[in-house]
């Protein structure tokens, strides 16, 4: 006798479709403008900027003072460039997870 309930893979195909269409449609229904869109463009922007300038920064001040061996303005540049990216990618994806 055939089993009236699906199979679980039709179960959980049929499940990721209908997320995917209910993503899809509230998408569409967004009240959100262009200028939405400007504005997380030009933070994620600052939030990278402000670190690696910080960084760049410091690390003259730093090689002024102390004529060290190493770089102090090469290293807090790639750490300050570092720091900023995770800082972007943090607030997109706390964003992404909001709506």
């Amino acid at each position: 006798m055939p089993s009236s309930h699906p199979p679980p893979e039709n179960h959980s195909f049929s499940g990721k479709i209908g997320k995917k269409a209910h993503r899809k449609l509230k998408a569409r229904h967004s009240q959100k403008s262009v200028w939405f869109a400007v504005g997380m463009f030009g933070m994620v922007g600052w939030a990278v900027t402000l670190p690696t300038l910080m960084g760049l920064g410091l690390g003259i001040w730093l090689d002024r003072r102390d004529q060290g061996q190493y770089s102090w303005t090469l290293m807090l540049l790639v750490l300050g460039l570092g720091l900023g990216c995770w800082n972007a990618w943090y607030w997109v994806t706390k964003e992404s997870r909001h709506d």
